[in-house]
């Protein structure tokens, strides 16, 4: 009776039963028709598939870095030893761009030689495009982190499941492993909302067609300011929400 209880009550445990499963079902199920679809070279398919590995963990770790950040002040209770400091909330998450910057680079250098020395793949295959990729990707990460935290702001330690899993939310839309057109039409449009989907589908253009997708990278920076800038209004609005009605307490209770 306890458990029956419980599970209702609690969005991680709803997750696990019917979000988390249906999430997996629809990346490997579009990754198959996309396979059935496409009669592209094996060497071309392998090197599209472990670049989007890559650059899918470039978006995931950039989230994290912002989120986490955020609740390891909150599970450690010294948000308010932060925050009774003169230090500013802007210079809190500047501090986790830096932050998000460091652990970019140790995770690049360490899955391009793992990569390189396990597949021969080599990540500087993308060449130049490589840095406007990886920027745009750090920065639709960071948006998630703030869009994470305004939301566990919102509503406390109980929404803090996001700051783990918003990136995995999306990641059937992003088209990481496969192209938006195998998506049906409905999603299509709800897909090219989103700034990282036109990057994994530049990188595919880049590596089948050896073309400069510049389109896309096009798209993908305009999506981002703006996503930026409803992120930062959403985060501002939400901290000053918390501290307007106390909210700050209760987080570290």
């Amino acid at each position: 009776m306890r458990y029956l209880y419980l599970y209702p009550r609690s969005v991680p445990r709803i997750l696990d039963i019917f979000f988390w499963p249906m999430v997996e079902l629809l990346i490997w199920g579009f990754l198959t028709l996309y396979l059935q679809q496409s009669r592209l070279a094996i060497p071309n398919f392998i090197t599209a598939l472990l670049g989007a590995l890559i650059f899918w963990n470039f978006i995931q770790r950039s989230q994290q870095a912002v989120s986490i950040a955020f609740l390891e002040e909150v599970w450690e209770r010294n948000l308010l030893n932060i925050f009774v400091t003169p230090l500013r909330i802007s210079e809190f998450l500047i501090a986790t761009v830096f932050v998000g910057i460091v652990r970019l680079i140790l995770i690049g250098l360490t899955l391009g030689v793992l990569a390189y020395l396990l597949f021969k793949f080599n990540i500087f295959f993308f060449g130049f495009l490589l840095i406007p990729f990886i920027l745009n990707l750090f920065l639709f990460g960071w948006i998630l982190g703030l869009l994470a935290t305004s939301i566990i702001m919102r509503f406390g330690q109980s929404a803090q499941v996001l700051a783990f899993a918003l990136t995995l939310l999306l990641q059937p839309f992003m088209a990481v492993f496969y192209p938006v057109s195998v998506l049906p039409k409905a999603l299509q449009y709800f897909a090219n909302l989103i700034p990282a989907t036109h990057v994994f589908e530049g990188m595919r253009v880049v590596v089948f067609s050896g073309q400069i997708p510049l389109t896309s990278l096009f798209f993908a920076t305009v999506l981002n300011i703006v996503w930026f800038i409803i992120a930062i209004i959403i985060f501002f609005k939400m901290f000053d929400y918390i501290l307007e009605t106390g909210q700050l307490m209760k987080l570290v209770d």
